[in-house]
């Protein structure tokens, strides 16, 4: 698995994107999920939470930190990835599987201010 894949859109916060028609599917990327080290515990939002781009949406803790993660779009978060909270160290293992909420966009446009992988992997080299 490459650090960065293609297909996804990345924020300066160390989130991924996968979008899927008008739905954005959030993550953290396998920069974020290294510095961390071994994640032992997720808080999801709720699923109907109107969220702006750049709020926080839950807090992800490793056995060394604890740390927020955004929304990279504004939207309705639609879906929460409860696998990830029985099992967080399912993101240890492959960050981009695990995918943590799933946003309906309200401004598909906001994903033009996202890194492309080439932009990404030139800030986390």
């Amino acid at each position: 698995m490459t650090d960065v894949p293609e297909g996804y859109r990345y924020t300066e916060t160390h989130e991924w994107v996968k979008v899927e028609g008008g739905r954005a599917k959030v993550g953290l990327t396998k920069h974020a999920v290294e510095e961390l080290t071994d994640i032992v515990y997720v808080e999801l939002p709720e699923v109907g939470l109107e969220v702006k781009k750049g709020d926080a949406l839950g807090v992800v803790e490793s056995v060394k930190a604890s740390e927020e993660f955004y929304a990279p779009v504004s939207g309705k978060v639609v879906a929460v990835n409860e696998a990830v909270v029985d099992e967080p160290e399912s993101m240890n293992r492959d960050p981009y599987e695990a995918w943590l909420v799933e946003i309906e966009m309200s401004d598909p446009s906001e994903l033009d201010s996202l890194l492309s992988p080439s932009e990404y992997a030139s800030r986390t080299g």
